[in-house]
């Protein structure tokens, strides 16, 4: 008799992690609070998965806790791009409240309230807008002269800074922050003018301080980057990361974000930020025309860096004083 061939079934099933696994595990991680865990199950999650709106809404909250404010908005403006999903709304507003950007918390707060009243954030939303509007009436509203002062001190000031002007920038910053306490912007303004005009330990100091208060305050990182790396302590590597991280949506910041880069001479890190810069408010700085077409000499493309420059001329004849984005002269 013929022996029949006995073969044993394959019954190993293998096993492909999906989506909803690593998101699973993304929260169990969150839940414990190993945020650096959880951030990578649910980027693996959002791999697998781009377009599904919860992965990244759940990533947002992640950063949102850990402090990462900016990079949060950046995924959630990124749901809202593809669709809406209303949580999305609440998730900004609250960031944006971090962020002490409490018009544009105002704005998403109510937009969510507006789309979904009786939704699972709508008394966290309200609360939110009581919040603001306390704020807005301890702060009152600017009186028409003095919106017309700010404007005249601050375009004052950006005047002499952007020219380099340091010394007769200083007693305009000094106003604005005696005068209008609530431009917290100013004092910023204010280390960078004592750092250019030799006073760098006190510059330091001010933002040291203010990072104290306000560890994720996206302005004394920028300045201390720049200040480290001008002194020539290699501590402005750590606040070159933590910047890194940040994808704000304000044009100002942006702009800001990108010069710091290319000061620093991350000129990749500051290419990829300028292509991301637009408008008219750039455009207006001189700064911006040096910066940019050094970063695109920097980092490969000729070209483009003598475009910049050739408009940068037409539009701010001084840089004609300058030698060209070739010479990398500061």
């Amino acid at each position: 008799m013929l022996k029949r061939n006995k073969t044993k079934p394959n019954n190993v099933t293998p096993f492909i992690p999906e989506g909803d696994f690593y998101y699973t595990k993304g929260v169990e991680a969150f839940k414990k609070r190993k945020f650096d865990i959880a951030i990578k199950w649910i980027q693996k999650a959002i791999d697998d998965k781009p377009s599904f709106p919860l992965y990244k809404c759940q990533l947002s909250i992640i950063y949102t806790e850990i402090g990462s404010y900016h990079k949060a908005n950046q995924l959630l403006t990124e749901v809202l791009q593809t669709g809406e999903y209303i949580d999305c709304y609440y998730l900004a507003a609250n960031n944006y409240a971090h962020l002490g950007l409490l018009q544009d918390a105002k704005k998403y707060a109510q937009m969510y309230l507006d789309k979904k009243p009786e939704g699972d954030f709508s008394k966290d939303a309200a609360q939110l807008l009581d919040f603001i509007e306390i704020e807005d009436e301890e702060e009152g509203t600017f009186a028409l002269e003095d919106e017309d002062e700010l404007i005249i001190l601050q375009e004052t000031a950006f005047y002499h800074m952007e020219n380099d002007e340091w010394e007769k920038a200083i007693p305009f910053i000094e106003e604005i922050m005696e005068n209008f306490p609530e431009q917290k912007l100013a004092v910023h303004d204010y280390a960078q003018a004592l750092f250019y005009t030799g006073k760098k330990e006190e510059a330091m100091h001010i933002e040291e301080d203010m990072l104290e208060d306000y560890p994720n305050n996206l302005h004394s990182h920028l300045n201390l980057a720049l200040f480290y790396y001008e002194a020539g302590e290699p501590d402005y590597q750590k606040h070159i990361q933590i910047i890194n991280n940040i994808y704000p949506m304000h044009e100002e910041q942006k702009l800001r974000i990108a010069e710091v880069f290319a000061k620093t001479a991350n000129y990749a890190l500051a290419y990829e930020r300028y292509q991301n810069v637009s408008g008219e408010q750039a455009k207006r700085r001189a700064s911006y025309y040096k910066w940019y077409s050094i970063t695109a000499y920097q980092s490969g493309n000729p070209s483009k860096a003598l475009r910049l420059w050739e408009e940068g001329l037409k539009r701010h004849p001084k840089l004609s004083k300058e030698e060209g984005p070739w010479a990398l002269k500061k």
